[in-house]
C-alpha cells in the first residue's frame, strides 16, 4: 500500500495532474487562422446567436461534461476542499476520456452553500451537455441535483448516489441469478440511507424486488417511525417496509437474501451474515475497509460477497457506469438521465458477464465492451421514455463507441 502511495504521488507530480487540453484541429496558415478564429468565427457565432440548439453542433457542448465537487465529501477522506478534490475529479474526468471518449472538465468550487453552487453551476452550463455531481455532502447534494434538474435543460447526475446504484444492481441481478432466486421473492436488506443506499432503494423497487428494507444509524426505516425529519429518508419510508419492522440491522436482517451496506467500517458481523436466509449475498461496499471482511463473511455461510475495493472479487467501482450513462445520453442529446435509462444501465452491465461465477458477477472495470454496451441501452430507454431530443441507432452509437475506445 506505500508502495502505491509513493508511485501515485511521483506520477502525479511529474505529469502536473493528469490532463491536459488538446486541440482538435492544427493552426498552421493564416487561412486556417482566419477560418478558426477571426474573421471566419464570426459565422459560426451567428448561426449559434439565431437558434441557440446548433451550439451542439458547433462547439464542445455536445461532448463536454462537468464534474463537479465542493470537497465536502471525497472518498474515504470526507470533507477535504475543492483543493484536495482536485485529483479525484481528474481523475473522474481520465476515465470518461479513456473509457467512453467524453470530455469532462472538473470544477472544484470554493464554497459549500447550497444556493452559490445552484447558482454557479447555471452560470456555467451553457458550455456543458451534462453536469456529474461528485463528492458533495448529503443531503445538500439531494437539493441541489434536485434543484439543477428543475432548472437546467442538461441531464444532471449524482454519480455517488445514480453511478453507485447502478452497477450495485447490476452485480445483484447476477448474483441472484446464480443462487437461483426469483427477484420479486427477494429480501433485501440495505445498511446506509445515504444517497448511494436510496438511489438502490428506488431502483430495487422498480425492478421488482418482492421485500426492501432501509437500515439507517437507528434501524430500520418505516413509515411512522417518529424521529425521521429528512425529507428523502421520508420518501423511502413510504415505498419500503410494508411489514414496518422495526429494531436494529441485527433483527431486520434475519432471513434476508441479500445485505448491501453503504454504510461504514466493521458495521456487520458474522452473527448478523449467519441470520440470513441460505446462499446468502453480502455487498460489503464501505471503502477502503468494508462492512466486514469477505473472508469473515464467507466462513459465515455468504455465498456471493462483493466489496468496493479492487484487490477482492468482485468489485463494484462507479467506472463500470457513468462513462457509458453520458456517451448514450449525449448522443441522443436526452434532456434528463431518468430512471428507465438507469435501470437499463444495470441491465447491461449485468448482461456483459455471460456465464457469472461466484468471484466473477461484474466484469472488468477496464473492459472497453462495457460503456459502448452501456450507452446503446442507455440511448434505448431514453428514446422509448421520451427524452431523446435526437434522433441516432442506439446499434450505431454502440459500433461508433466500440471503434472510439476498444
Amino acid at each position: 500500500m506505500d508502495n502505491i502511495k509513493e508511485r501515485s504521488l511521483r506520477i502525479h507530480m511529474e505529469n502536473k495532474g493528469k490532463l491536459s487540453i488538446i486541440n482538435k484541429i492544427d493552426v498552421r496558415t493564416k487561412d486556417d487562422l482566419a477560418l478558426l478564429y477571426t474573421p471566419g468565427v464570426a459565422e459560426v457565432s451567428r448561426v449559434i446567436a439565431e437558434d441557440k440548439n446548433k451550439v451542439y453542433d458547433y462547439t464542445i457542448k455536445g461532448n463536454t461534461v462537468a464534474v463537479v465537487s465542493d470537497g465536502t465529501r471525497v472518498l474515504g477522506l470526507g470533507d477535504i476542499g475543492p483543493e484536495a478534490a482536485l485529483p479525484v475529479m481528474e481523475g473522474k474526468c481520465l476515465l470518461f476520456k479513456k473509457l467512453a471518449n467524453v470530455d469532462a472538465f472538473p470544477i472544484c468550487l470554493n464554497t459549500k452553500n447550497e444556493d452559490e453552487i445552484v447558482q454557479i453551476v447555471k452560470n456555467i452550463a451553457p458550455v456543458f451537455g451534462g453536469i456529474n455531481l461528485e463528492d458533495i455532502s448529503s443531503p445538500k447534494v439531494f437539493n441541489i441535483e434536485q434543484r439543477l434538474k428543475k432548472e437546467l435543460d442538461i441531464p444532471v447526475f449524482h454519480d455517488d448516489n445514480h453511478g453507485t446504484g447502478i452497477v450495485i444492481m447490476g452485480a445483484f441481478l447476477n448474483a441472484i441469478k446464480l443462487v437461483g432466486k426469483n427477484i420479486s421473492q427477494i429480501k433485501l436488506v440495505l445498511n446506509g440511507a445515504g444517497s448511494a443506499g436510496i438511489s438502490v432503494a428506488r431502483m430495487a423497487a422498480r425492478m421488482g424486488v418482492g421485500e426492501i428494507i432501509v437500515c439507517d444509524s437507528k434501524g430500520a426505516i418505516f413509515e411512522s417511525r417518529e424521529d425521521i425529519k429528512n425529507t428523502y429518508k421520508e420518501e423511502i419510508a413510504k415505498t419500503t417496509n410494508k411489514k414496518k419492522l422495526s429494531g436494529p440491522l441485527s433483527e431486520v436482517v434475519k432471513g434476508a437474501d441479500v445485505l448491501i451496506g453503504v454504510s461504514a467500517a466493521n458495521a456487520f458481523n458474522q452473527e448478523i451474515i449467519k441470520s440470513m436466509a441460505r446462499d446468502a449475498i453480502v455487498f460489503a461496499l464501505a471503502n477502503p475497509t468494508p462492512e466486514i471482511m469477505p473472508a469473515d463473511a464467507k466462513r459465515a455461510g455468504a455465498r456471493i460477497i462483493a466489496t468496493g475495493r479492487s484487490d477482492f472479487p468482485n468489485q463494484v467501482n462507479n467506472s463500470l457506469a457513468f462513462p457509458g450513462v453520458f456517451r448514450g445520453t449525449l448522443d441522443v442529446r436526452a434532456s434528463e438521465i431518468n430512471e428507465e435509462m438507469k435501470s437499463a444501465a444495470a441491465d447491461a452491465i449485468a448482461n456483459i458477464i455471460k456465464d457469472p461465477t461466484y468471484d466473477k458477477i461484474l466484469p472488468d472495470a477496464l473492459d472497453c465492451r462495457i460503456a459502448p454496451a452501456v450507452a446503446k441501452a442507455v440511448a434505448y430507454a431514453a428514446i422509448k421514455s421520451g427524452v431523446a431530443r435526437k434522433e441516432m441507432d442506439p446499434e450505431e452509437i454502440e459500433k461508433q463507441a466500440i471503434k472510439m475506445v476498444c
